[in-house]
């Protein structure tokens, strides 16, 4: 199921704002209901990279899944994001500005079908499988 989206409205997703933001109330939350077998996947955005970050995450215990430099197929909220956007987009009214964006964007993430969801999760063991076969060059969609 997926969680609350969270839309960061102002200032800029600094690595402290991530932690006291993303990662303590919605990580460590899923991570305790998913048990030992959960693994984290973020992506190298500065942010992320911090070490105040990492500390965060290994006091907690929650395992990083390893992430290559370069990986854009391997990226699957991308998916995600573009099923996003699409509905976004197609709204009665559409946004105009940002503020009707920040409201219009929780509304659609909450319509998103499970079904897109899972699949997205699903296609990492063929996504890290082709990334492997490719040598870590692009996957041939």
């Amino acid at each position: 199921m997926a969680t609350r989206l969270h839309v960061v409205a102002n200032g800029t997703m600094t690595g402290q704002r991530y932690i006291d933001e993303v990662l303590l109330p919605h990580v460590r939350l899923f991570r305790g209901a998913v048990g030992d077998k959960f693994v984290f996947m973020d992506d190298n955005a500065p942010c992320h990279r911090t070490l105040a970050v990492q500390d965060c995450l290994d006091s907690e215990g929650i395992l990083r899944l390893v992430w290559p430099a370069r990986s854009p197929d391997l990226n699957p909220i991308e998916n995600v994001w573009d099923a996003l956007g699409r509905q976004v987009a197609g709204r009665n009214y559409p946004p105009t500005n940002k503020n009707t964006l920040i409201r219009a964007l929780p509304e659609e993430w909450d319509k998103l079908p499970q079904q897109l969801l899972d699949n997205v999760v699903q296609s990492m063991v063929r996504r890290v499988e082709c990334c492997i076969t490719v040598h870590g060059g692009h996957i041939p969609y």
